[in-house]
């Protein structure tokens, strides 16, 4: 367990022990203790991904705006792509891009194609930031160093069918 997770050292496992109770009461627990594990593992993923990227500012929400920008091409994405490549709501977007831009690491200006809508480009502040935070979540394996590759690639296997389902993307 890494340094910067905070331990609750509970005597038992609560899910767990929730998923035995609900057999009791209502049937199989198998599906309700699944989600209620993966919906703990994101918190404790988030917490510890913004604490490595708190010194650059940034939280894993802004990091991955960071991201995809520097991987486009020209480094600049109108926040309607944006939105739909990070799968959040335009408004996260705009609240995401406002405070990057707040922090010099991303610039506004007008989308050339259409005159009205408005892109978002990174500066070399960003990319920067990009770059040395990466290199920290990287040594960090992300959070998820108590898994060997292969038990990685599973989960992300596991998870893609769930995504898939739900209409993230066309299978192909």
């Amino acid at each position: 367990m890494s340094g910067v997770r905070k331990a609750l050292e509970l005597p038992f496992d609560p899910i767990d022990r929730a998923a035995r109770i609900w057999e009791r009461r209502f049937g199989p627990s198998s599906a309700m203790a699944a989600v209620t594990s993966i919906m703990r593992a994101q918190q404790i993923l988030i917490a510890e991904l913004d604490a490595i990227l708190r010194p650059y500012g940034l939280t894993f929400a802004r990091y991955e705006a960071l991201v995809l920008l520097s991987f486009s091409r020209a480094g600049a994405l109108p926040l309607r792509v944006m939105g739909e490549r990070l799968m959040v709501h335009p408004t996260s977007v705009t609240n995401t891009v406002d405070r990057l831009e707040a922090q010099g690491m991303v610039v506004r200006r007008q989308n050339p194609e259409d005159g009205r809508g408005r892109l978002a480009e990174i500066t070399e502040r960003g990319r920067d930031a990009v770059r040395q935070a990466t290199r920290d979540l990287m040594t960090a394996e992300f959070g998820m160093g108590e898994y060997s590759e292969s038990e990685r690639a599973e989960v992300f296997t596991l998870l893609r069918g769930l995504r898939l389902t739900a209409g993230d993307f066309i299978s192909g």
